[in-house]
């Protein structure tokens, strides 16, 4: 179907589950693309070009292939920008010839797609240039779509950010909820630390929390909704024995003031929460 993988995520089942919801299988009546069987011929070819209509950083075409290629293996596809490229409305971003009917059945979960990843690696580049900090890393969060996780991840990467930790299971995160049932900072650390942890973040919103969680073994300080006076103390009083990440509430207005207060990391759920798609096209004609 195509060379492209991402760790995790099982692209072939993608494909087939993405398919099947908008065909209907397994539904009465379902399991078939009713317009296009009724009206395309069964041996029409179609000729297509799919182009973005604003200024977007390119995420997904990869799979928007294994779409294309699993109603028609022959069909020829040719990728005209890379992944990550920063493109200027009006650019081609792919050409297609093949069957028709395939192209149609494919073409909106293609696009959705394409759509939706790219508009996420556009705002996290809009991030990472209003930041323009080189000493500082954006970060995503666990605030993704079930089941779209990785690929949205991968869009983040795409972007130019980097990825926070990947789930539950990769790194302890202690936040106020857990806190709350340990007592204070330093025993819901010492606990993840007793368990085995080997990575644990705790998030911090007061100064006087600091040195409790360093002390018990934190390895990363979440330093929540704090002003950038605030961060520029915390970041003092940490004095480089764990890895400082901004983060809460960071808009494109705010997140240069905040990466230069000398955090490692400024974390932002908006760039996989709430990115609004791409405006990308997919126009066809007969061959």
């Amino acid at each position: 179907m195509t060379d492209f993988q991402i760790e995790g995520f099982d692209l072939h089942a993608f494909i087939h589950a993405t398919l099947a919801e908008d065909l209907g299988e397994g539904l009465s009546g379902g399991g078939v693309d009713v317009t296009a069987t009724s009206v395309i011929p069964a041996d029409a070819r179609f000729q297509g070009v799919m182009d973005s209509r604003d200024a977007i950083t390119v995420a997904g075409l990869p799979i928007a292939v294994a779409f294309f290629r699993h109603l028609d293996p022959e069909m020829q596809i040719d990728l005209l920008v890379e992944e990550g490229a920063q493109v200027s409305p009006g650019t081609d971003l792919m050409r297609l010839s093949g069957n028709a009917r395939a192209m149609l059945t494919a073409e909106r979960s293609a696009l959705n797609t394409v759509q939706h990843l790219s508009g996420i690696a556009t705002l996290v580049r809009e991030y990472v240039d209003a930041m323009d900090n080189p000493h500082c890393t954006l970060l995503d969060t666990r605030k993704t779509l079930p089941g779209l996780r990785h690929i949205e991840k991968y869009a983040v990467r795409m972007g130019g950010g980097n990825n926070h930790r990947m789930g539950l299971w990769d790194a302890a995160m202690i936040k106020d909820n857990h806190i709350l049932v340990a007592g204070n900072v330093g025993e819901a650390v010492r606990r993840a630390r007793d368990a085995g942890v080997t990575n644990i973040i705790c998030e911090v919103d007061r100064i006087d929390q600091i040195e409790p969680a360093l002390a018990a073994g934190a390895d990363h300080l979440l330093l929540d909704n704090m002003s950038p006076e605030t961060l520029r103390a915390a970041v003092d009083i940490i004095a480089g024995r764990a890895k400082t990440e901004a983060s809460g509430g960071i808009t494109l207005e705010t997140i240069k003031a905040k990466a230069a207060t000398g955090v490692d990391y400024v974390s932002v759920g908006r760039l996989t929460q709430s990115a609004p798609a791409a405006d990308i096209g997919l126009d066809f004609t007969v061959e």
